[in-house]
């Protein structure tokens, strides 16, 4: 079994650094994420919505970049 560390970051038009940037970021996020609702689940008066807002964040920021990548590949 081969193993590229720069075929997926290339797939979705980032080289390895970015990537690897790009997805510590992400995870940075999401266990902030984690740590509101573990918070939230003892003492429910507090974050709210933290947890679910942050989830959001990250989904809209991944489908707004894959849509701007696809805009990028489709131009005629």
């Amino acid at each position: 079994m081969r193993i590229s560390f720069t075929a997926h970051p290339a797939s979705v038009g980032e080289n390895y650094f970015s990537h690897l940037f790009s997805a510590l970021s992400f995870c940075g996020t999401m266990t902030l994420a984690l740590m509101a609702c573990l918070v939230h689940a003892f003492l429910p008066f507090l974050f709210e919505k933290t947890g679910s807002q942050m989830i959001c964040r990250l989904m809209d920021g991944m489908v707004h970049n894959r849509d701007k990548r696809e805009c990028a590949t489709n131009k005629d």
